[in-house]
């Protein structure tokens, strides 16, 4: 039977339940939309239970995947969109956590962006808040990917997409929401308020211009 770490996985378990609170808080994660994820090893995840809210996560929450997705060591059901995260784990082993939200910005963001097009953030200067980007004179691409119930297939495409660009910081699905990761929790989380801002701005400017 595959095992990890104890105190790895309450330490992920512990950050996972705090990234909750504050995204909760924040609006981006309503009731229990969203699924988050820690790195615990280079075999096992911390992610969230299906179906709970993630404004009151406890560690009973927090179950345990391996790189396949499967449960370990638990009689839980994680998300539905656990491959989401797992294979961003398997191909980035520098990545230690992912976030999935569903702000309203998001939502509404990725349902005005033409099919077959991305999201292109450019000349704003919070784009240095993702890992990797010094100046605001590049350019940072966001694909916008057919929302589907086909989990493996989506998986297949976003990795696909990813091996491809591997400097991406995030992606969205059309009417559902964000994905994000960085380096530890709160890479990720500076990577989930960095969009949000730029996602305001996004929407502001096609109010105003439209």
């Amino acid at each position: 039977m595959s095992s990890f770490d104890i105190t790895r996985y309450s330490q992920a378990a512990r950050e996972i339940c705090a990234a909750g609170g504050f995204l909760y808080a924040s609006g981006w994660s309503p009731a229990t939309s969203s699924n988050y994820s820690r790195r615990i090893d280079s075999a096992h995840v911390a992610i969230t239970v299906s179906g709970r809210h993630k404004g009151r996560l406890s560690q009973a929450d927090v179950m345990v995947v391996d790189l396949d997705g499967q449960p370990v060591q638990s009689d839980c059901r994680p998300s539905a969109e656990t491959l989401l995260h797992t294979v961003i784990y398997r191909d980035r082993p520098d990545v230690g956590a992912v976030l999935h939200t569903h702000s309203v910005k998001a939502t509404v963001l990725s349902r005005l962006i033409p099919d077959g097009e991305a999201l292109i953030l450019e000349g704003y200067e919070l784009q240095k808040a993702f890992a990797g980007v010094s100046t605001h004179e590049g350019q940072v691409t966001v694909p916008v990917f057919a929302n589907t119930q086909d989990i493996a297939a989506l998986a297949g495409e976003t990795r696909q997409w990813l091996a491809n660009n591997p400097e991406a910081p995030g992606y969205l699905i059309r009417g559902h929401g964000l994905y994000t990761w960085g380096r530890d929790m709160d890479e990720c989380l500076r990577h989930v308020e960095a969009f949000e801002f730029l996602f305001d701005c996004e929407l502001e400017t096609k109010r105003v211009r439209p």
